[in-house]
């Protein structure tokens, strides 16, 4: 009965040593790491530098790439002749603040014909007619519940050229969000030759 008392107390000692020891940790303590192997893999990972790398430069766990192997997506990155030729569509960079730059300084580079404009009607089909509607008169499905969405045949939608609708479908304004990150350069200039087509009407 004696060693049955001594072992709960020594027990309930032990629990207050311990919970005591864990109470002093700070907030930031994540504790003893029981599987280190799973905090920090053996394969060497690109973005996380966890031990100085024996052979690459510096030391460090990845190399730069070599120059022109970075993979791109399976579109053209360049369109035009000459002086005219615009020699990257993926590098854009004017601020999504800047919309009055983009309508100053931005030309489609993608040339106008039967085929480019059958394949900005698809994709305006799949990316913009949910809000703009079918023949770009504000009355898709979603639009009608946002409101405020504008008809391109309307007198002050008539006006807006290649670099004002280029930087919206990037950026987007106001209510419309921006499409950047989903449809590539080459897409969003055919998209611009549509719109163009729906803006006559």
């Amino acid at each position: 009965m004696a060693i049955k008392h001594i072992s709960i107390s020594a027990l309930a000692i032990l629990s207050v040593v311990v919970m005591g020891t864990s109470c002093k940790r700070g907030h930031d303590d994540t504790g003893t790491e029981f599987a280190p192997n799973m905090y920090e893999p053996v394969g060497y990972e690109p973005y996380k530098q966890t031990r100085e790398h024996p052979y690459n430069a510096y030391g460090l766990n990845m190399r730069l790439p070599a120059k022109g192997t970075v993979a791109r997506p399976n579109y053209h990155t360049s369109f035009g002749t000459g002086d005219s030729t615009v020699k990257d569509l993926m590098i854009y960079n004017i601020p999504a603040d800047s919309i009055g730059i983009a309508e100053r300084v931005l030309k489609n580079p993608v040339p106008s014909n039967e085929k480019t404009l059958e394949e900005g009607k698809v994709l305006y089909g799949r990316y913009c007619q949910h809000c703009h509607g079918e023949g770009g008169k504000g009355d898709g499905l979603v639009g009608k519940m946002y409101k405020g969405v504008p008809s391109y045949s309307a007198d002050a939608y008539k006006t807006m050229n290649d670099g004002h609708i280029f930087h919206v479908i990037t950026n987007g304004k106001g209510r419309m969000w921006p499409h950047g990150s989903q449809v590539t350069p080459e897409e969003r200039w055919k998209i611009v030759h549509y719109v163009h087509k729906l803006q006559e009407g």
